[in-house]
């Protein structure tokens, strides 16, 4: 790249990082990328790191040593995230929306790139300090949050299938019950897709009492795979915590009532926002 100058650097300094969440990028990196001292770019890096947690855009992680640089973590300031949940709860509540069964159609807007990347960033908030390996979902609605979120962690996305496909190659699958229909179903996870001791981050699109997610907590167990933390978009609050599953989960909103006759509903921001 030509020598750039300082103003234009910082630019391309800065769109660089955020490209590249969670990677650690050696200061020698930088200075033969941009054709500059290290001290000039030590400097860059500074006023980018104050911008950042100014901002709230996240945060610019600085390791010394050789083996050293500069790591960036994407991360939103909860007053934020609760602002873009509220306007999210707000459309949700649509009366349109009432599915049989007291459930949500959010298929249009688990569609809308500008909502993904911002509930991406969130649940990568909230699992920042968690030791990750990989994201897994369920197809079909939670693979766009999935992959919103392992973007931001910079994390490859694993997706359990509702049945076994031939071009997975072999497979394990379970039977699970759910928990909102009580019949029992089969999920399957090709073993070339998980490595055996993984550390996986769950999300969900839309849990009830809980059963897919503890079905992919059970097929994990067939890979002496790890639970670091299971994310929900949207939870039914219509479920006591004597009929949940599990409890240790992170919800973005919380439907609390629903009436199927007038089809109105009551959503509001989930239990990320209580702690």
């Amino acid at each position: 790249m030509k020598k750039m100058k300082r103003s234009a650097r910082l630019v391309e300094m800065t769109q660089y990082l955020l490209s590249r969440p969670h990677t650690l990028i050696s200061l020698t990196a930088f200075a033969d990328r941009y054709q500059a001292a290290k001290s000039s770019i030590s400097e860059d890096l500074a006023i980018i790191k104050e911008v950042f947690e100014d901002e709230g855009l996240g945060e610019l992680h600085t390791l010394a040593g050789a083996a050293g640089g500069v790591k960036y973590i994407p991360k939103m300031k909860r007053s934020v995230s609760l602002d873009i949940m509220t306007e999210v709860c707000r459309q949700l509540e649509q009366p349109e929306r009432v599915l049989p069964g007291g459930y949500l159609y959010m298929t249009d807007m688990l569609g809308q790139p500008r909502l993904l990347q911002d509930v991406g960033r969130i649940f990568a908030t909230a699992f920042a300090d968690r030791d990750i390996d990989v994201v897994m979902t369920v197809e079909t609605k939670g693979i766009p949050l999935a992959f919103a979120t392992a973007n931001c962690l910079n994390l490859p996305v694993v997706i359990v299938r509702r049945d076994n496909k031939v071009t997975e190659g072999s497979a394990v699958s379970i039977n699970y019950v759910s928990g909102s229909t009580k019949r029992i179903q089969t999920m399957s996870l090709a073993r070339r897709a998980l490595k055996e001791g993984s550390r996986v981050l769950i999300i969900d699109d839309f849990m009830k009492a809980g059963g897919t997610v503890q079905g992919m907590r059970d097929l994990l167990n067939e890979f002496n795979a790890t639970v670091a933390g299971v994310g929900v978009f949207v939870e039914s609050g219509e479920i006591g915590t004597e009929e949940r599953l599990f409890n240790d989960y992170v919800s973005l909103a919380k439907l609390t009532a629903v009436d199927m006759k007038t089809k109105q509903m009551i959503i509001v921001p989930g239990n990320y926002f209580e702690s």
